[in-house]
């Protein structure tokens, strides 16, 4: 199948997009957007039976209101089966998005975030389903699965139960911008936390009676600076990132009351982000490391230092496809079908692709007009989305 053979429906397929842009879901609240896909769907010709929600809301550590949407195509010829994936929630800064078409863009009014990541990705997945089913286009058995809260920590996908995805081999996830970037790895991350008790004491009466958990967590940061593990980190025995995120107090609240009372309290958290999960453990480690000097170094008038906890915790594995992956292969012959050269990517930050990796299934993950996501000035490049739309069709077609 050629880039003009390819029976795309542009029309219609624009006509989705801004359907779904126009329904809220912020991460947590996907059930209106699953609704809408649902219905969706159903509208055109995949059978309602087909169509079912997992109960991975049920194991996600945060109040989620759906599982995730699953969606079982029957191939109408023999093939490994193909996952194609995208994430159903936006980012909180997305709620009441108003989108608009402005030339060869879909932009929002200004005031929000206009949720084309994933939106962009959703009505791929439909549109696809809508143009094998019309076209009696042959194809292999499909699952689509449009997750949720991947915006909050890629739950949908870390939670989900592998066997709901039906034995899938390979997978095809739609969360990009660019239909030439081919990503096929991205780093993994570590977060870690330390919380800090101090003493509080008056401090222009009795400053000496204190246990300052500020300073601890400033000599602390400092220190962790200084010995390269803040910010980028390059070290003989690997690289990564890492970053401060939050310095606060409890209840997100200032650390400290006032400033002539010692701070007896502190809150510090922050991420480690590397190609290795190992690096990336070993960079949490350096923090580690410099919390507990900066707690041996404060101390009161009797020598008594604060209280630490430190503590880190996985938050997505790394992962890396080699350029001779079925899927992989796949991929970029479908892009030079398309005349579109493929740039392979390995992304610095985490998608659903790394929990779909770890569950067995090569995943790569290609774009579909989505740019300056997580911003007001947020938009859709619609030649780039409907590049994605025909990258999506043919993947789902191509021969074995």
């Amino acid at each position: 199948m050629s880039n003009t053979s390819i029976p795309l429906d542009v029309a219609a397929a624009e006509e989705h997009l801004m359907r779904f842009l126009s329904v809220e879901g912020v991460t947590g609240q996907e059930a209106n957007i699953g609704a809408a896909v649902s219905e969706a769907l159903q509208a055109i010709g995949v059978p309602k039976s087909a169509i079912r929600f997992d109960d991975v809301n049920t194991r996600i550590p945060l109040p989620t209101e759906t599982g995730n949407l699953i969606v079982d195509l029957p191939g109408t010829r023999p093939g490994p089966r193909l996952l194609f994936s995208t994430h159903l929630d936006t980012v909180p800064l997305c709620a009441g998005a108003k989108p608009r078409r402005e030339g060869d863009r879909i932009v929002s009014d200004g005031t929000t975030a206009l949720g084309g990541d994933a939106r962009t990705g959703v009505a791929v997945l439909v549109v696809v389903a809508e143009t094998l089913l019309k076209h009696k286009l042959p194809h292999p058995p499909i699952t689509l699965l449009f997750t949720v809260r991947e915006e909050s920590g890629l739950h949908g996908a870390r939670e989900l139960n592998p066997a709901d995805l039906g034995g899938a081999t390979m997978c095809v996830n739609v969360d990009g911008q660019s239909a030439s970037d081919l990503i096929i790895g991205a780093v993994g991350q570590e977060n870690w936390e330390a919380v800090i008790t101090g003493r509080a004491s008056h401090a222009g009466v009795a400053p000496e009676k204190g246990i300052s958990a500020t300073m601890v967590g400033a000599i602390a940061l400092a220190e962790a600076r200084n010995a390269g593990w803040f910010g980028k980190v390059v070290k003989p025995d690997g690289r990564g990132t890492s970053n401060v995120g939050i310095f606060g107090g409890k209840d997100n609240k200032p650390a400290g009351d006032a400033t002539n009372v010692v701070t007896d309290y502190t809150y510090i958290k922050g991420e480690a982000r590397s190609p290795e999960a190992s690096f990336a453990t070993k960079i949490a480690n350096g923090y580690r490391q410099a919390f507990a000097k900066a707690q041996a170094e404060v101390k009161d008038h009797e020598g008594e230092t604060a209280e630490l906890t430190f503590t880190q915790t996985a938050a997505y594995p790394p992962f890396e496809l080699g350029k001779d992956t079925p899927i992989v292969k796949r991929a970029a012959k479908a892009m030079q079908i398309l005349g579109i050269e493929p740039v392979y990517v390995f992304s610095n930050g985490g998608l659903d692709a790394n929990w779909l990796d770890k569950h067995g299934v090569p995943t790569i993950t290609i774009g579909a007009g989505q740019a300056e996501i997580h911003t007001i000035k947020e938009y859709v490049n619609l030649s780039e989305f409907e590049k994605g739309c025909r990258l999506g069709i043919l993947l789902a077609t191509l021969d074995d």
